[in-house]
């Protein structure tokens, strides 16, 4: 020990490592359904008959018969429908992740006395 005290010089060094790490997801799902058709069908049917009947009874009681018909139909039938199916679909995914690193250096040099003595009772100066 000398009359200065204890005195001590040096050098330090630190490092400081950040890691940031962040990561996320997106999905997306789309569904569209449609449907639509149309369809339309007719039908008409006509008759028409006409016709005579005529009997006859011969010698002594005479007989005699007659007819006339006429037969008349109409039909008609109409029909509408509406159908179609059409759809579409679509997905979408994505991901990300990113990663992030700090990497600092410190330096730093010292120096450090503990005690100074002048010596002489009483009277010292101390730093740390």
């Amino acid at each position: 020990m000398s009359e200065y005290g204890e005195f001590e010089m040096g050098h330090e060094s630190g490092e400081l490592e950040q890691l940031h790490q962040a990561s996320g997801s997106e999905q997306d799902y789309q569904s569209q359904f449609g449907v639509f058709a149309q369809d339309h069908s007719a039908s008409e049917s006509t008759d028409f008959e006409t016709g005579r009947h005529v009997e006859y009874t011969g010698a002594d009681g005479s007989h005699f018969e007659s007819t006339d018909f006429t037969n008349y139909s109409h039909d008609t039938e109409e029909s509408d429908s509406v159908f179609v199916a059409q759809g579409s679909e679509s997905m979408h995914s994505a991901e990300f992740s990113e990663l992030d690193a700090l990497r600092a250096q410190f330096e730093s040099n010292f120096a450090q006395g503990t005690q100074i003595t002048d010596g002489g009772p009483g009277l010292s100066i101390g730093s740390n």
